[in-house]
């Protein structure tokens, strides 16, 4: 069964005067069965704790004057979930809100037969939370009279007794199974332990390391000066960008969300898509506002500040707040006036579970619906679909009234039209803080000294305007400044449906010279590296660019830059770059130190074996650092599918496997030039041992996240291969006899899927590898015990000044 958005998988059929998305057959749906969709909104007072019903009319066919859900109704054929939610809303009720004010929090497969036979209900059904700050004056609703008699509030806990009972003025739910989510959600958010949250958020606040990360400034002019508090300045609104990039429209499928009998098992291909959320930068400022209120309070804020979202990078994207923490807005003409009441409290809503599609494709929009439209578009918006910078949206978000089964979208049926969706550049999408950071840059550019500095600037303000991003990336892989800036949309890894869309994000530093210097090195040997690669020659590329390596001292980062901090980074990702002039890195040297003074060390002294802890050395963990970047330049890029054709990614499975190849082929890489005579022989020992201690400190960052889940990989291929030994005190070894081939039997497996593009084989290798393995919970839980950072989290108050 194709997702109800699929225009050309699903049939449209006529019911009680509506077009609706029939999931199997074609129809009259309630006649005949049919599976179809449906949205049931739920609005709850948090004040007295009270759920609004409404009275259904004499004349309804199904439950006709009985007591049911807020408001309720079918999703029209080619409407979205919450379009539907909102016109729902809106006629029964007369209540007019925003897409912040819902909440779905789970999906409900209603089967019943009811009236003898005659009517059928297969529905799935989105639920929607929308949570107010007091009730609704019972005089502000418009009610539709052929669907609601009248509307009461009742006590959630009074109304489940009620159903519980099967009441007979009431319509029945199945309260004890699945549908008791709702009150089950209520219950926990309400009856918490203040004092228990305190002590779980001051919990996860202690993972993380504050580290002061000011940098020596005395080196610069007084211009230079300038340039930096200018650089920052538009700094920050790389920031207010990725607020609303990683803000979220989509949400993921749990199985435990659904009930389904057999014969509707292989109905729902649909994924649990549709969760909106729309209210990141309103609850940061918010949670910042009434950071002062109490403890509690200020712990939010903190741990928020830290994630730059609801849900904890550490634990797998788990949410730590909940709607209940959210802002309150108000809504004055959200219904007809009262006197003496000012109008509609809402909360502005978040999902329960982090969006895989962060805020760039709609909220009902799968992947077959994707490649349905990315098939029929041309070349050239092909590209723009499946680019870094753009998001998608649907023409038909854009219309609030969806009453007609024939409304018009911006002049066009979109009923009558074969896609729905269209892309939008982040020049226009993101236009507002995009030209005032062109701005900026422009002005910095101006009085910046270094020619390359200046061109640099200029270009990425163009850019920012133009969408066209080539000539700036090649500008700063030319960069030889003192002044170190990285600034713009790179990472994709906030889009976990695709992997296509790149967050903004910035990085300000000063140059070290001599530790530039010194890392020459590696850029100079990256053809000789890949010409000795483990795989097959075939597949090996004859003209790897040098990659120039920077290493500076971090002055200030924002953006795509919430939980684990980076070490490094190895840009552009834009393929024609790549290909023709290679990639350049950036080292974070003073992060590195960092990260070994306060996690690294620590954890050998807690997980390695006394007899080789002595061996974890900032030398060894730096130089692999260095060489994982290298690594992500070499290897395959543009890959030959099955069919012949040429691609360049594994798509949703690529993050975490190429961050396993860069290291685990850095690894390798660095036993290849020590074998060399190019590297010290004195690194062989410290450097397998360094490694081992860092599988422990990223498999922490969660299997959810890129990094930690390729990790997980290779700690468990090497600990399968016996090249990692755990001892009976629980501490772990390198066994220096096994593990140069297993390092490079892991390197050829990497590298060999991605030079085939077998999508299937990299997933069985995920699918084995990447769990939490009984060693690795014995280390996790060592270090959880002795309390070890798992990462920092830098202060930069010397430069915070200079941008005020």
């Amino acid at each position: 069964m194709e997702d109800a958005a699929t225009a050309a998988a699903s049939s449209a059929v006529v019911v009680e005067e509506e077009r609706l998305d029939v999931l199997n057959k074609t129809g009259e749906v309630h006649r005949d069965g049919d599976y179809h969709r449906a949205v049931h909104v739920w609005i709850y007072s948090e004040s007295t704790q009270e759920l609004l019903l409404q009275r259904r009319a004499d004349c309804k066919d199904s439950w006709p004057g009985k007591w049911d859900i807020s408001s309720a109704g079918h999703i029209s054929a080619g409407d979205s979930s919450l379009v539907s939610a909102q016109r729902e809303l809106r006629e029964e009720l007369g209540i007019s809100l925003p897409k912040d004010a819902f909440e779905l929090i789970f999906i409900y497969l209603q089967e019943c037969v009811i009236n003898d036979g005659k009517f059928i209900n297969n529905e799935f059904n989105d639920v929607y939370l929308v949570t107010t700050v007091d009730p609704i004056p019972l005089e502000a609703f418009t009610l539709q009279e052929t669907e609601v008699s009248a509307v009461k509030y009742i006590l959630y806990e009074e109304y489940r007794s009620l159903l519980v009972k099967e009441d007979p003025d009431y319509v029945p739910y199945e309260v004890d199974e699945q549908y008791g989510q709702l009150f089950e959600i209520i219950r926990r958010r309400y009856t918490e332990n203040t004092v228990a949250r305190s002590l779980s958020l001051q919990k996860q606040l202690c993972r993380y390391a504050s580290v002061s990360l000011d940098a020596e400034l005395t080196g610069l002019s007084n211009t230079d000066r300038k340039t930096l508090g200018l650089l920052i300045k538009a700094a920050k609104l790389m920031d207010e960008i990725f607020y609303l990039q990683a803000k979220g429209d989509q949400g993921k499928q749990r199985e435990k969300n659904r009930k389904m009998g057999n014969k509707t098992c292989n109905l729902l291909n649909r994924k649990f898509n549709g969760k909106v959320w729309y209210s990141n930068p309103a609850l940061r400022d918010w949670l910042k506002e009434h950071a002062s209120a109490s403890e509690l309070d200020k712990l939010k804020w903190m741990y928020y500040s830290i994630n730059k979202s609801p849900w904890s990078c550490l634990d797998e994207n788990e949410a730590f707040l909940t709607t209940t923490d959210s802002a309150i807005k108000l809504l004055p003409e959200a219904t007809k006036p009262v006197s003496g009441w000012k109008g509609l409290e809402y909360k502005a809503a978040f999902p329960m579970l982090k969006p895989p599609g962060a805020n760039f494709y709609p909220p009902d929009m799968d992947k077959k619906e994707f490649k349905f439209w990315n098939d029929s578009l041309t070349e050239k918006e092909q590209i723009d679909a499946m680019g870094f910078f753009t998001v998608i949206k649907r023409h038909s978000e854009f219309s609030l009234d969806s009453s007609s089964p024939n409304h018009a979208v911006h002049g066009t049926n979109h009923l009558m039209t074969a896609h729905d969706l269209f892309s939008v550049p982040y020049s226009k999408e993101y236009n507002s803080f995009l030209r005032k950071a062109a701005e900026l840059l422009h002005e910095a550019g101006d009085l910046a000294g270094s020619p390359s500095l200046k061109r640099l600037l200029h270009s990425k303000a163009d850019a920012f305007l133009t969408n066209d991003y080539y000539e700036s990336d090649i500008a700063w892989m030319e960069l030889d400044s003192k002044l170190d800036v990285t600034i713009g949309p790179y990472e994709t890894y906030e889009d976990a449906i695709f992997g296509y869309k790149a967050t903004f994000e910035a990085f300000i530093g000063i140059r070290d010279d001599k530790a530039t210097a010194q890392l020459k090195l590696f850029g100079d040997n990256l053809q000789f590296l890949e010409q000795n690669l483990p795989m097959d020659s075939a597949y090996k590329s004859k003209n790897v660019n040098a990659a120039p390596i920077r290493v500076i001292r971090l002055l200030y980062n924002a953006g795509d830059v919430k939980g684990p901090q980076t070490v490094a980074f190895n840009l552009p990702n834009d393929e024609r770059i790549v290909k023709d002039r290679g990639t350049s890195m950036v080292m974070l040297k003073n992060v590195s130190e960092a990260k070994f003074k306060h996690i690294l060390q620590p954890i050998a002294d807690v997980c390695i074996s006394k007899e080789q802890k002595g061996l974890v050395d900032f030398e060894s963990f730096f130089t692999h650092t260095i060489c994982h970047e290298c690594c992500h330049g070499i290897g395959p890029h543009t890959i030959t599918l099955p069919d012949g054709q040429k691609s360049t990614e594994l798509q949703e499975l690529h993050s975490a496997l190429e961050e396993a190849k860069a290291d685990i082929v850095g690894l390798w890489a660095l036993k290849f030039l020590i074998n060399q005579d190019l590297l010290p022989r004195s690194l062989v020992k410290s450097m397998y041992v360094s490694f081992l201690a860092g599988c422990f400190r990223s498999v922490r960052f969660g299997l959810e996240e890129a990094h930690g889940k390729g990790q997980a990989l290779q700690f468990n291929w090497m600990y399968e291969k016996e090249a990692f030994i755990l001892h009976p005190d629980e501490t772990f070894s390198v066994d220096f006899a096994k593990v140069e081939e297993a390092v490079e039997s892991l390197s050829r497996e990497i590298l060999t899927i991605q030079a085939k593009g077998d999508k299937e084989a990299a997933d069985l290798l995920l699918q084995k590898y990447c769990k939490m393995t009984r060693p690795l919970k014995h280390a996790l839980e060592k270090l959880e015990s002795v309390q070890v950072p798992v990462d920092i989290y830098p202060i930069f108050s010397t430069v915070n000044e200079i941008a005020e």
